[in-house]
């Protein structure tokens, strides 16, 4: 299977192997990378490109291992067969299938995306280590065990927010999204923006990257950031020369909402902003 970038994705070819050689080993692809770097929307792409479905199970902190295999819904049957209803008599009926579950018994080979795996508990990644390892699981209360008929293509995004355990990390191929650097950026903002005027985009990536090398940002602006930018930058209700006669000694960019996102961030770009000012007036 080759992966490569589509009308709304840009790949590249670290990212590209990354995906081939999960696909080659059978084993998850772990990916990682700054938040707005396309982690999630990768295995939407990767699904879209090869006609494969997308199972999608978004991890909250509340999350548990189990949910994405099955869930025993003792209550409802005990109040059923308190009501004298015949559904008690197959177990079958009060059990929830997970995520995994559906992922395993897809009538075809399907990409299940475990997104922001991070936000869960510490043991969450080690609750479904068996389970990924082996595309299997039992289940008690109906003594069956589920197996892949098709194993599934599994896409898992952290953003860093908890350390992932050694040994689940071992059962991963592991692939880390750069930020995108310049070129690859424009690239990015052409497949969002075919038509936008080049000019616009020299100026607004000037000034994009200018700001995230500011030393101290508590959050850096991201991709996803850089096109709600433009795409403001581009409505028809904004002056053309927001940018290009902006007085270049401010440090915060015009309609900075969409770039920076909160107060303390801010408050630096302007203390920035006055230091230039008084070195420029010295």
């Amino acid at each position: 299977m080759r992966f490569d970038s589509t009308d709304t994705y840009i790949v590249t070819d670290e990212l590209a192997l990354a995906v081939e050689a999960a696909l080659t080993l059978e084993r998850p692809l772990l990916i990682k990378g700054e938040p707005g770097t396309g982690k999630t929307l990768l295995a939407e792409e990767v699904a879209q490109s090869q006609g494969m479905p997308l199972i999608t199970w978004h991890i909250k902190s509340t999350t548990k291992a189990q949910q994405g295999l099955y869930e025993y819904d003792a209550v409802s049957r005990l109040r059923d067969s308190q009501l004298g209803d015949e559904r008690v008599h197959d177990i079958s009926n009060y059990i929830k299938k997970g995520k995994l579950w559906e992922a395993f018994t897809a009538p075809e080979r399907c990409v299940l995306l475990i997104d922001e795996i991070d936000k869960a508990d510490i043991e969450f990644p080690n609750d479904l280590l068996q389970e990924l390892d082996r595309m299997e699981f039992f289940v008690y209360e109906t003594g069956e065990t589920i197996k892949a008929a098709n194993r599934p293509l599994v896409v898992i995004t952290s953003n860093n927010e908890k350390e992932l355990p050694d040994a689940f990390l071992r059962r991963c191929f592991f692939h880390y999204i750069n930020f995108p650097d310049r070129e690859t950026m424009q690239q990015i903002v052409g497949v969002h923006y075919p038509s936008i005027k080049q000019d616009l985009v020299k100026e607004a990536m000037d000034i994009f990257f200018d700001v995230r090398k500011v030393p101290g940002l508590k959050k850096k602006p991201s991709t996803s950031e850089l096109i709600d930018w433009l795409k403001l930058l581009m409505a028809d209700d904004i002056p053309e020369e927001i940018l290009t006669e902006r007085d270049p000694s401010k440090a915060i960019p015009p309609l900075y909402g969409a770039l920076v996102k909160n107060e303390q961030d801010v408050h630096l770009l302007e203390r920035l902003a006055f230091m230039h000012r008084r070195d420029s007036r010295g």
